[in-house]
């Protein structure tokens, strides 16, 4: 769902060799990735990593124009960034803090939906720069490596950790309140906006539903939840096929907006990703005497 600019310098072909190889064996640890203020073609990037380089040489690198694609289409470039003027010491802290536009919507588009549901997604990164290192004379540098991102893993560990039913409906039309359970393996914070999620049993479409001002951060993020969901359906099949109460639910993504504004590339990678959740509705029925039902799920 997001450019996971790791591209800082692991690899050049330049004619110095001794200054070549150690940069080949640099190794670079992106340590925070924030994409924020989203629209339907930008998005803000903020990324902190940190850069070793274990050579004698400690060259200095300008700044340059990157490419970013998948590492499966890497003559589709979904977006460009400028990375900064780098002193490459044994170890370096590298700052990027830019607008990106996207370039290719569908290039960008299959990269969210790897990043969303692999646990790791191949980046391609191309760009050329010069390289500096004290009376030698300036050399130019292409830079061309495919790297791997940790993913989200298609929200495994995704769950309902709570919930209660309102045979009543709520201002907004929810008849279903409660928190989710999602894990975040990665190290990137992801603005969302407003999501939507689909709901079915048995391939039925019971309801939808929403978090809001959705922004994912790296751990266990504990999310409200707001449902409208069909009761009619869910009591007959709670009462039917499901007499133990434990209703199985799949759960699919539908939309992702903010500011008003739809974000495709991150609805289509929702829509790629289904989750699948046992829910106690049983139980949460079952308590309904007391002014609401309360219960949880089972992934």
């Amino acid at each position: 769902m997001v450019v996971a600019s790791s591209h800082l310098l692991h690899r050049f072909d330049i004619d110095h060799r001794p200054l070549s190889d150690g940069v080949n064996d640099s190794t670079l640890e992106i340590q925070s990735l924030t994409l924020s203020n989203p629209t339907p073609n930008s998005f803000h990037l903020e990324q902190t990593a940190k850069l070793t380089n274990p050579s004698r040489y400690h060259p200095n690198l300008d700044r340059f124009n990157a490419s970013l694609a998948v590492g499966s289409s890497p003559d589709k470039p979904y977006a460009y960034v400028e990375l900064p003027a780098v002193h490459a010491t044994k170890e370096t802290t590298t700052h990027v803090d830019q607008e990106v536009q996207i370039t290719d919507m569908d290039a960008f588009f299959d990269y969210n939906t790897q990043l969303l549901t692999k646990d790791s997604v191949d980046l391609d990164v191309r760009g050329r720069t010069k390289l500096h290192e004290m009376r030698l004379p300036t050399t130019t540098v292409d830079y061309h490596k495919t790297i791997s991102m940790r993913g989200l893993n298609g929200l495994a560990g995704f769950n309902v950790t709570s919930f209660s039913i309102k045979l009543v409906p709520e201002p907004d039309g929810a008849n279903m309140i409660g928190t989710v359970l999602i894990p975040n393996p990665s190290v990137m914070t992801i603005t969302m906006g407003n999501v939507t999620f689909n709901n079915y049993v048995d391939d039925e479409f019971i309801g939808t539903s929403l978090l809001s001002d959705l922004i994912l951060k790296p751990g266990d993020n504990t999310i409200p939840m707001r449902s409208t969901v069909n009761q009619t359906i869910v009591i007959e099949k709670v009462t039917g096929t499901y007499k133990d109460g434990m209703l199985p639910i799949d759960i699919v993504g539908n939309s992702s907006v903010y500011n008003g504004q739809h974000l495709e590339y991150f609805e289509k990678a929702l829509q790629s990703n289904k989750q699948h959740i046992k829910l106690n509705v049983g139980a949460a029925l079952g308590a309904l005497g007391g002014g609401g039902g309360v219960g949880g799920s089972q992934s």
